[in-house]
């Protein structure tokens, strides 16, 4: 487990706190720790809700970075966010309202700056109440 726990503590930036208590570390600090709980198993699917909500940006960026090259070594990530940049990373990007998938889309080969725009354009038809057809 030691030489599992190395590496994606690396990436993750919290290898000079694995021997510190939860009390002796920051929120940001302890959100990285979960992720490495969760990635250390290498399972199949990767349940992560808002894992970037305690972040500072750059912490983000390589977490997002990290959850990109998981996806690509065929691990699922399920990502409930908030962050337009967050889910400007994902291969496929649903919309929830009132309990009810309201639209999708799927990067195919957008890049992220034009996902970042279609989740945007999406959430301001959210916001203002009008339908999406497509």
């Amino acid at each position: 487990m030691k030489l599992k726990l190395e590496p994606i503590a690396r990436q993750l930036g919290i290898e000079s706190i694995l021997k510190k208590y939860p009390y002796e570390i920051s929120g940001g600090q302890k959100q990285r720790v979960a992720v490495a709980r969760a990635l250390i198993t290498h399972p199949d699917l990767i349940l992560a809700d808002e894992p970037t909500g305690a972040l500072d940006s750059k912490s983000t960026e390589e977490l997002l970075r990290l959850f990109s090259k998981i996806n690509e070594n065929n691990q699922t990530i399920l990502m409930v966010t908030h962050s337009i940049k967050a889910a400007s990373h994902a291969q496929r990007v649903l919309f929830i309202k009132d309990g009810v998938v309201f639209h999708q889309i799927y990067r195919g080969d957008k890049s992220m700056d034009e996902m970042y725009q279609n989740i945007s354009d999406t959430l301001t038809v959210l916001a203002t109440g009008g339908a999406r057809n497509e």
